[in-house]
């Protein structure tokens, strides 16, 4: 009796170890590509998340969404359970990928996903249910022209040497010295090539104004390979928006503005953007001998073309006000007039001149 439970015991330890091995073959043979047909693949996870090994500017997500393949593009390419098709790659110079068994794939002008779904198609004749995701790990480089109310217009070759992370719209202003105080940023214009052939040109408006406003991130557009941005000359803008907007990411480090007549060391002078007025005047050196301290003139060029100007009572001690000692803009000519003893005292010796060179004469002939 004992015997026969012995054997019974050992019967059943035989019949459960078989079992778990045939459970585990399923799995070892979707890891298996076949040369013949097509190799089973289990269900891809529900999510798989993307990662980046370059972080964009505000929101790497939504960055990642727009950006499209180009070339240099260095990549990873994983495909689920078939980790012989899986590595890194770039993208070549006629937009493409070599991947294995399916050879040349175009992807330059594809999104992310546009690419994966691309390559999870023709793996579909080697692989059952393939599911494939793709990680952007370096951007090249992209070329981009940028005309308009700029610094420096020009065309640009971006690089991650130049920018961290995908290139956006602002960065590239920001990599062309930034907006002159002309700028319209409410209208700011992106063309954009067809990325395929047959494809047709677009052109995208974006509004920065909205972007500094509300942080509507989606306002600062992923740009592409072959874009040119355009930033349009404004008829007007207020006080509160030139402030504003001279503080943005993508506005000059430094304006230039100029400080005449009775200072220490008048001329053009760099300070960052708004500055107070009063501050101008210090940075030159403050007032000379000769300055009437009390009103200072504000000469500036309006976007529209007039020009205001405005004078001021200064008070070096004041803090910045609108009205008191407001910001200064790009351009901006500050007037330091002479004092009323300084004027007389010019005038008096203009005046005397003609009897002092007479007096100089007699003196020298007797």
């Amino acid at each position: 009796m004992v015997r026969s439970l012995e054997r019974t015991t050992q019967f059943m330890g035989i019949a459960l170890s078989n079992l778990i091995v045939l459970s585990q073959v399923p799995s070892a043979i979707a890891q298996i590509p076949s040369n013949k047909g097509i190799a089973p693949n289990p269900t891809p996870p529900a999510a798989v998340p993307q990662e980046s090994g370059a972080p964009a500017p505000a929101d790497p997500a939504q960055s990642l969404q727009d950006y499209t393949l180009g070339s240099g593009d260095r990549v990873r390419l994983d495909l689920f359970e078939v980790p012989e098709y899986s590595g890194e790659y770039q993208v070549l110079s006629d937009g493409t990928l070599s991947l294995p068994r399916i050879g040349v794939v175009p992807v330059r002008g594809l999104t992310i996903d546009q690419a994966s779904a691309e390559i999870s198609n023709r793996y579909a004749v080697y692989v059952r249910r393939p599911f494939v995701t793709i990680t952007l790990l370096e951007a090249g480089a992209i070329n981009i022209a940028i005309a308009g109310q700029v610094q420096r217009p020009g065309t640009y070759v971006v690089s991650e040497e130049e920018i961290a992370g995908i290139p956006t719209v602002t960065q590239v202003i920001k990599l062309a010295g930034g907006i002159t105080q002309d700028a319209n940023v409410r209208e700011v214009l992106v063309r954009r090539p067809a990325p395929r052939l047959g494809g047709s040109s677009q052109e995208l408006e974006v509004d920065l104004w909205e972007l500094l406003r509300t942080g509507d991130i989606s306002q600062d557009l992923v740009v592409r390979d072959g874009d040119t941005i355009v930033i349009p000359t404004a008829t007007a803008l207020s006080p509160a928006e030139a402030t504003e907007i001279s503080s943005a990411s993508f506005s000059p480090d430094t304006i230039t503005v100029n400080v005449v007549g009775e200072v220490v060391e008048p001329g053009a002078i760099a300070v960052p953007p708004n500055t107070p007025l009063n501050q101008a005047i210090l940075a030159a050196g403050g007032f000379n001998n000769r300055a009437s301290e009390g009103d200072v003139e504000l000469v500036r060029l309006n976007p529209n073309g007039t020009v205001a100007r405005e004078t001021i009572e200064v008070d070096l001690a004041q803090a910045a006000d609108p009205e008191a000692n407001p910001p200064l803009r790009s351009n901006d000519t500050v007037i330091v007039e002479r004092s009323s003893l300084a004027s007389f005292s010019d005038t008096a010796g203009f005046l005397l001149s003609p009897i002092t060179s007479i007096v100089r004469i007699l003196e020298a002939i007797f």
